[in-house]
């Protein structure tokens, strides 16, 4: 790999792919809507020169092609709200494969596990059936159908697919960004599912770095890949971790069925997240085995050091804010 461009470079997953490339000194395009969130993510890095912003409309496949020049590895990061997804993903994707087809591209797409449905193995490995039983693991099943469609003659791809991700990059998109944000500020935070139910949770930056080694190997692509994270962790553990790497000691309150649903009365993007709260009830656990067969060890930082960097990393992000 020796130049990538990372479609959706500003959101929680881009930017700490983003940031693993830089860290590997890989000439890398990040691509977004905003100006504004590039620049402030290029400044970050440190303004590293082998980074350089590029501004377009991921559904249009021109603006990726005129990005993209020269690049070998495109990493399709970019993705639609919950409440949009059976309307524009499919679109969205078949936008970044236009382009990747058209420059014959690597391309590494980021998913979740909503297309497995329902778990039926201790360990979820590749091989577990894909038999979704809600609306948008049906989409995200036909997001993957149409990626290895027979019609893309030119690009190479790969799926990967994270588990719920925490991290100083995460945001809103992920059930745990909006949270630990909030306690990073010393603000009251709502937990999404159950508090005693432990799940797994993966750190971005050890997400990133395994799947830039999945990214540089020729023999990847074609597949699905799982990445796992650190092992299972309850919310009252996220939580106890985080008030005390904090200092905050603010209420967190769980939500379930009745209070997303309530507050999907004023944003719609919380409505859509009940179906998927199965995940919080009987958590899918994510097999590491194929990984650590073919390219490596899997890299797993604790919850108590990546919880206790992500607040620190947050609390440094509001400071220089307010200077």
């Amino acid at each position: 790999m020796e130049k990538a461009i990372v479609i959706g470079a500003t959101g929680g997953t881009g930017a700490a792919i983003t940031e693993e490339l830089s860290k590997r000194g890989i000439r890398t395009v990040a691509f977004g809507r905003s100006v504004r969130k590039l620049e402030q993510l290029r400044d970050r890095l440190g303004n590293p020169e082998h980074v350089t912003i590029a501004a377009g409309d991921a559904f249009r496949p021109s603006d990726i092609v005129r990005a993209a020049e020269g690049a070998d590895v495109l990493f399709h990061c970019a993705n639609v709200p919950y409440h949009e997804m059976e309307r524009k993903l499919i679109p969205l994707g078949e936008s970044v494969m236009e382009a990747a087809d058209r420059l014959g591209l690597k391309v590494v797409a980021i998913d979740g596990i909503y297309p497995y449905g329902r778990r039926q193995m201790d360990r979820v490995t590749e091989e577990h059936p894909k038999q979704p039983h809600t609306r948008k693991g049906k989409t995200r099943l036909a997001f993957e159908k149409m990626l290895f469609d027979s019609r893309w003659g030119q690009a190479k791809v790969m799926i990967v697919r994270l588990p719920d991700y925490y991290g100083p990059t995460a945001n809103e998109a992920s059930y745990l960004g909006s949270t630990l944000e909030a306690i990073a500020a010393g603000k009251m935070a709502f937990f999404i599912g159950n508090m005693r139910v432990a799940r797994e949770f993966v750190y971005l930056p050890d997400a990133a770095f395994m799947i830039a080694e999945l990214a540089i190997r020729d023999d990847t692509y074609g597949e699905n890949w799982n990445i796992p994270g650190a092992g299972l962790i309850s919310g009252r553990e996220i939580v106890r971790i985080a008030r005390q790497a904090s200092g905050s000691a603010k209420p967190v309150i769980p939500l379930g069925r009745v209070g997303l649903s309530l507050l999907g009365m004023v944003a719609p993007v919380m409505k859509e997240v009940v179906e998927m709260l199965y995940l919080t009830e009987e958590p899918l656990i994510l097999s590491g085995e194929k990984y650590e067969r073919r390219v490596g060890p899997v890299r797993a930082t604790s919850f108590e050091e990546g919880i206790a960097n992500t607040i620190r990393s947050l609390q440094g992000r509001n400071t220089s804010l307010l200077k």
